[in-house]
């Protein structure tokens, strides 16, 4: 089983109106921390973003920020206190230093932002590039409407079940990590181009 030692957190910039967002974002930055897992995130001290690295890095954790130029002034990056922050031309170089840096992928709320990254590494993982566990937080059943959207998907014949079945859900904060873990496996060429042959077949 592949060791995870660094995750990258798609989440908001906004901190969300009323629930457990801001809380459930601080608590899983926390157990980054206390499990000296590095962080890797959007770069940005607002919001969610804000919340979960300053909470990783106040717990000990390693936190790697990649902002694209054009969101310095916007999400404050100075805010989130970050280990390390990485400042990159445009939106693809960022979430391809993501996807290089980070073992594993949460999905905490967020914006049409989160989920176009979260819905990236879903393709990807349908499409054989890589196996690295992806999962969604699903704080108050925030993600529940993608899941119907998913199902839906299915149901009319455009999506098979399998590429379902790599999205792992959580409903706890504390649940995150040993979901991961337990997903997380080598990625060798002989898996990738089964998965490749697979997707293609559909």
């Amino acid at each position: 089983m592949a060791e995870i030692k660094k995750v990258c957190v798609f989440c908001g910039s906004s901190p969300g109106r009323g629930g457990r967002f801001i809380d459930d974002a601080k608590a899983f930055g926390e157990i980054l921390g206390q499990e000296k897992i590095g962080l890797v995130f959007g770069g940005g001290g607002v919001g969610l973003m804000g919340t979960v690295a300053r909470a990783a890095r106040d717990s000990g954790s390693e936190v790697t920020g990649i902002i694209p130029t054009f969101l310095v002034n916007r999400e404050r990056p100075e805010a989130a206190h970050s280990t390390h922050t990485i400042v990159t031309k445009d939106m693809h170089e960022r979430k391809h230093k993501m996807f290089e840096l980070a073992d594993a992928f949460v999905a905490l709320p967020g914006g049409i932002g989160t989920l176009e990254e979260l819905i990236e590494q879903l393709t990807w993982i349908q499409l054989g590039q890589h196996q690295k566990p992806l999962l969604i937080l699903n704080t108050e059943g925030f993600w529940n409407p993608l899941l119907k959207l998913l199902e839906s998907f299915r149901d009319h014949g455009f999506l098979g079940q399998h590429a379902i079945d790599n999205l792992l859900v959580a409903e706890k904060v504390e649940d995150i990590l040993p979901m991961l873990r337990n997903a997380a496996a080598p990625v060798t060429l002989w898996a990738l181009r089964e998965d490749q042959a697979i997707s293609e077949n559909m």
